[in-house]
């Protein structure tokens, strides 16, 4: 009687619970999980604080992937409530009801409408920007007209090729708008130019978003039709109008996923960070932790594809070795605070963003977040308001160094700076720093195809997830990354090309596939 085979993965983020799950519903490859942290959900995670709840970085369950949407309302199903909502994939549709004031238990997704806004000289404006009064009247008749013409110059004269974040934007909403509403929120997040940054950042993060598409989708919105399909796949992912939220936040879906992992035979080890990964005849042998040494017949890596290959040590070329070292990246912190208000509103009254983009460049938070407006049970407080500031760092430069209640004094000051909060109605505080957070499209990325290329290679290992591919994906992209894998092992296919393509191509790969 042969063993049982088993996979090795790296990291319980989307990706890496994704493909244990998978393996074990469709397959007989036990699992084995390492997370270096002790935390279940990667950058998913929910961050739990006095009652209250942090989403590290904000995580919308919106996917034109039919396969995502499917799992995810398999794991956790639509609350109860009074609207229906129609749910249309797989060709089939899923009548459900949206969460209004009672929900019928804990496991469950809320049905949440979305709002986003820019915060720019002291004023909100709608996110993708429109043309109403209200916008029409804070930018003032005359940078409205050199936004228009700027606009207007850009699409019938940019004619060069896009090679960086700035051509790109500037292609699409002229060069007026892109300084007064893009940059300034870009280069905090990237800590660089956005001319040294490649294009192919907007291409997988905007894709076809453009003004022409903003104003279309206003004037659909006139005739929508309420129970509308919440898959929304006609509709450009910047200007979805509602999106699935799970009642206690994205780490509360991955909790109960590494549950099920666990129950199913599978296994996760927490506080097993891979420090050596073995190489033999052009396969892993075996990866090395702090408390030994893992074997198995396929490995998964969600690691940063950075440190994964400095764990290979010398079995990697120096070419590659120099590539991997180049890579960069950006880290992530965020200011809880809860107050009693905020002072954006005339009346005080809470605002309903779920984002506020902070486009002032006399302060340092890119983004704030109102966690009340996620799902009222991520405040124990219905009467306070909790929110996070969100700072775009490099890990040991001053922000990311700063003690954490001298940062917490320096959020705190900035807020009420541009008008957003005051300090004496701060409650309470805390401070939560995530490493390796958005993968960056330069320093050495201008190569990463040969580092790609090399660990494609090795037969037995599967590059999955945001970081694990050095990509800028979303959570249902890092989940399909993991599925596609997974079909690949299944399948007996051997080329890596269909897992690279997913958030690629104008849709997700999936999705060109016949169903």
């Amino acid at each position: 009687m042969t063993n049982k085979k088993t996979a090795v993965i790296i990291g319980a983020g989307p990706a890496g619970l994704t493909a244990a799950y998978e393996l074990l519903k469709r397959t007989d490859i036990k699992p084995i999980i390492l997370e270096m942290s002790g935390d279940i959900g990667g950058i998913s995670k929910t961050v739990r604080y006095k009652g209250n709840r942090i989403d590290i970085g904000g995580h919308r369950f919106f996917s034109k992937s039919d396969r995502v949407m499917e799992w995810w309302l398999d794991i956790m199903p639509i609350a109860s409530g009074e609207e229906e909502v129609n749910i249309t994939y797989q060709q089939k549709t899923r009548t459900v009801k949206n969460e209004q004031k009672t929900t019928d238990g804990n496991l469950v997704m809320l049905v949440r409408d979305r709002l986003s806004r820019i915060y720019y000289q002291r004023k909100l404006f709608l996110y993708p920007l429109t043309m109403s009064v209200s916008t029409i009247s804070k930018l003032g008749l005359f940078r409205l007209f050199r936004i228009m013409i700027s606009y207007g110059y850009a699409r019938l004269f940019f004619r060069k090729k896009e090679k960086t974040l700035e051509d790109f934007f500037i292609k699409r909403f002229g060069r007026v708008l892109y300084e007064t509403f893009f940059k300034d929120y870009t280069e905090k997040v990237w800590g660089k130019p956005c001319h040294e940054i490649d294009a192919e950042w907007g291409h997988q993060r905007i894709k076809k978003l453009s003004v022409s598409k903003t104003i279309l989708h206003a004037l659909q919105k006139l005739f929508a039709k309420t129970g509308e399909d919440i898959a929304q796949k006609k509709t450009e992912t910047s200007l979805i109008e509602r999106f699935l939220y799970p009642k206690f936040g994205p780490g509360q879906l991955w909790e109960e996923v590494a549950a099920r992992i666990t129950a199913m035979g599978g296994e996760i080890r927490l506080h097993q960070p891979v420090t050596g990964v073995q190489l033999a005849h052009g396969t892993v042998q075996s990866v090395s932790t702090p408390d030994g040494c893992y074997s198995g017949d396929y490995f998964f890596s969600t690691m940063p594809v950075k440190d994964l290959a400095a764990a290979m040590k010398e079995a990697v070329p120096g070419p590659i070795q120099e590539i991997a070292r180049g890579l960069e990246y950006r880290d992530f912190v965020t200011v809880g605070l809860l107050v009693d208000k905020l002072v954006l509103s005339p009346d005080h009254a809470l605002v309903k963003d779920n984002w506020i983009y902070i486009q002032e460049n006399d302060v340092r938070v890119g983004r704030l977040q109102i966690f009340n407006n996620w799902s009222p049970f991520m405040v124990s407080d219905p009467s306070k308001v909790w929110i996070g500031l969100e700072y775009f760092c490099n890990e040991g430069d001053e922000l990311w160094s700063m003690e954490n209640q001298q940062f917490i004094n320096f959020g705190i000051a900035e807020l009420e700076k541009i008008g957003v909060i005051r300090q004496e109605d701060v409650l309470d505080s805390t401070l939560v720093r995530m490493q390796k957070t958005y993968p960056a499209y330069f320093g050495t990325y201008h190569r990463f195809d040969e580092l790609r290329n090399y660990m494609d290679t090795i037969s037995n290992l599967f590059l999955i997830g945001r970081n694990g591919m050095h990509k800028y994906n979303n959570a249902d992209h890092s989940m399909l990354t993991a599925m596609t894998a997974v079909d690949n092992i299944i399948g007996g296919i051997t080329d890596r090309r269909n897992i690279w393509e997913i958030n690629t191509e104008q849709e997700y790969h999936e999705e060109k596939q016949t169903v």
